[in-house]
């Protein structure tokens, strides 16, 4: 029960950070593509720099290895995928690659679809991307 209530309270905390930073880098604000990283890093409870330098198969091995992974991989996913599609907007090519890529491993490990945003996340997608 405690384990639950501490997921929620993390994913909950994460749907309000990274909905306030995808809305800064959609508005071409470079800072929310930093944030929207960090939000992704302190959801994983990695340091973001680290985090997200990973390999794919890397990143999905840390997120095996923190036990949370099954319970928050939804949440990353979405975020590493709409960060690509930031990321290609702003012209980083490699940074968006590299996040695709990312989203795709987290996708295939933990059988969740980039394509469908997390329910929270919903209104939010359609704002921003849809």
């Amino acid at each position: 029960m405690l384990q639950r209530d501490y997921v929620l309270e993390i994913i909950g905390q994460f749907v309000e950070g990274v909905s306030r930073a995808l809305r800064r880098a959609a508005a071409g604000e470079k800072d929310g593509l930093v944030a929207t990283e960090q939000e992704i890093g302190e959801l994983l409870e990695l340091d973001h720099a680290t985090a997200l330098s990973l390999a794919p198969d890397s990143l999905v091995t840390m997120m095996v290895l923190s036990g949370m992974g099954d319970s928050v991989a939804a949440y990353v996913c979405y975020a590493l995928e709409r960060l690509a599609r930031l990321y290609e907007a702003a012209g980083d090519e490699d940074a968006a690659g590299l996040r695709r890529l990312q989203a795709r491993a987290v996708a295939e490990s933990f059988g969740c679809d980039p394509s469908v945003p997390p329910a929270e996340l919903a209104a939010l997608d359609a704002e921003l991307f849809g």
